[in-house]
């Protein structure tokens, strides 16, 4: 069967492999008999791929490769995670090209607000995941603002070693006071305020390299303070297909539109392609839930009296 692993470069032993390499020779099996125990759990790791490894000519990338490391630990006496943490960065296999910034403008229109707020970074942007479905719920105050954004989405990589989403949002206006990002599902490594785009950049990590085709839940929720501004609508730019989106708005019961519409645009700057009349339910909130997702600028708008 075909190897699963990438080459590393020749050069100063990897820390993976040394441990890796010790804690064998403590337990003094042969790399058959290590085989044939992670056989018994339905894993399959070739002789040849464990010599490889201990002499670090490769490392572990893909997925089975990794559930062969999380099962390697116990069986070596080593502590969970101790191999793991180990491994270097992953290398892509074949040649990983930046995110085509003409087609991502076809979404987003041309030096729009998100190119504007990533700077050089639009030509990578997310270039390593796909994101597969989101569900966001927006929440809005008395004063009719909205207060609170709660996203839960689930992204798959798709090179090995991605490690991070990158998520921009804008804001009708910045609060007197801080923007709050609380994570969930993740770690946020890096935050920053734009006053003149009114918007919020994080990037919000997985917490280890993700394998290629392996999926990953980022959630996390975005509050603001009052502000004197009045929200209209919410949008989502979606640049690939999704299986599944979700747009959930929440009113308070002290300020209710008078009027709802759920609307679809191919991309910024044209006339929505489809646009139709959205009722409040019981509990005063109104959702979209296309029943196919392709590229495109969806949202819900709303009037007030």
């Amino acid at each position: 069967m075909p190897s699963d692993v990438s080459h590393v470069h020749s050069g100063p032993e990897s820390d993976f492999a040394v441990t890796l390499r010790d804690a064998l020779r403590r337990r003094g099996l042969p790399l058959e008999r290590i085989c044939g125990r992670l056989q018994e759990q339905g894993i399959t790791v070739s002789v040849a791929t464990l010599s490889h490894w201990q002499r670090g000519r490769s490392q572990p990338e893909r997925l089975k490769s990794l559930r062969a490391v999380d099962a390697l630990e116990p069986l070596l006496g080593l502590r969970p995670g101790t191999l793991r943490s180990l491994l270097g960065p992953h290398r892509p296999r074949g040649r990983t090209l930046p995110l085509d910034p003409a087609a991502a403008r076809g979404v987003y229109g041309e030096q729009s607000d998100v190119e504007q707020a990533l700077g050089d970074a639009f030509a990578h942007f997310n270039m390593d995941t796909q994101l597969l479905m989101s569900h966001e719920t927006v929440t809005l105050d008395a004063r009719r603002s909205i207060r609170e954004t709660a996203v839960t989405s689930v992204v798959r990589a798709v090179t090995d070693g991605a490690r991070h989403v990158t998520v921009v949002h804008f804001l009708d206006a910045l609060p007197a006071d801080d923007v709050d990002i609380a994570v969930r599902n993740g770690e946020m490594t890096g935050r920053k305020i734009l006053p003149d785009l009114r918007s919020v950049v994080a990037d919000i990590s997985f917490g280890r390299p993700l394998a290629r085709n392996e999926t990953a839940v980022v959630e996390y929720t975005l509050r603001t303070g009052p502000t004197s501004a009045v929200s209209r609508s919410h949008e989502r730019r979606i640049r690939d297909p999704l299986r599944t989106y979700f747009l959930h708005v929440r009113f308070h019961p002290l300020a209710l539109p008078a009027r709802c519409h759920y609307s679809y645009r191919e991309r910024l700057g044209v006339e929505p392609r489809r646009r139709h009349r959205v009722e409040l339910d019981a509990s005063h909130s109104a959702h979209l839930i296309p029943a196919k997702c392709p590229p495109g600028v969806y949202g819900l708008e709303w009037e007030w009296e």
